[in-house]
This record gives C-alpha cells, structure tokens and sequence, in this order.
C-alpha cells in the first residue's frame, strides 16, 4: 500500500483548478454534500468504517483498512476531522469530475478549505477520491 495514487490525484487535483470549471447539476450538489457530511459526522464520532465507506474504491485499496485511514485523517486533517464548523461552498465540474469545496473552521481556529475530488460509482451514488486542503484566503476569512 502506497501513497503514491493518493498524491497522484491530489497533483491532477492541483492542475485542474486552473482549467474552466462549470457549475454543477443541483442534485448532484445535494448528493454529493450529504455524502461529506454524512463522512465528517462519522469522523466526529470516530466512526472508521463509517467514515471509510464513503472514500472511493481507490482509496480504500491504499489505505486497505478503516484503521490506515483514520490514522491518516487525524495526523494530516485536523480540519476535516474535528472542525468547528464547515460550510460548503459551490460544486464545480473540472474536466468532467466534480469538486465539492468546504470552508472548514479547525480545532485550533484555523480557516482551510477542502476541496473534494467526487467520484460516482456504477450504482450512481457519489463517493470521495481525495481532499486538498488549503489556507482559506483573507478574503474568505
């Protein structure tokens, strides 16, 4: 198990930011918003196979185990593990994949966003291939 795919996506994650992005179908907003909320309430619960269940096929094979990925998740998003607050913010097409931004408040006060890359699954449901976190700028703030 590497993290080899994992920085992989974040790398493709990083270039599409700046290609032109459409704004996304409402429903799929809908689905895809409850999908990350539904993973940062398993998280605050410290639910791992919950919150496991919502990262993509991909990123179960890399992190093999609920156990990997929550390590993962509380060592490098304290964010996204225990925030404040989150608020989301508008989902974007990005060469046919969609990215679900979050304003997240951490545990220390600090403003980050997510950026959540989304994958829909054969079955239609959507479920998370990656999150970039960074700095919010001032002007969010």
């Amino acid at each position: 198990m590497g993290a080899r795919p994992f920085f992989l996506a974040l790398a493709v994650l990083a270039l599409l930011w700046g290609l032109p992005q459409q704004q996304a179908a409402a429903d799929d907003s809908t689905d895809i918003q409850k999908v990350i909320s539904d993973q940062i309430a398993a998280f605050q619960r410290d639910d791992g196979v919950e919150a496991f269940s919502y990262a993509s096929p991909g990123i179960r094979r890399m992190f093999g185990n609920a156990d990997n990925f929550m390590r993962m998740v509380r060592q490098g998003y304290p964010s996204v593990y225990r925030p404040q607050s989150f608020e989301f913010q508008e989902v974007v097409e990005i060469e046919g994949r969609l990215v679900q931004d979050v304003l997240f408040v951490g545990p220390s006060g600090e403003v980050e966003i997510g950026s959540y890359l989304m994958e829909r699954q054969d079955d239609g449901t959507w479920r998370i291939n990656g999150v970039v976190m960074r700095k919010a700028p001032e002007a969010v703030i």
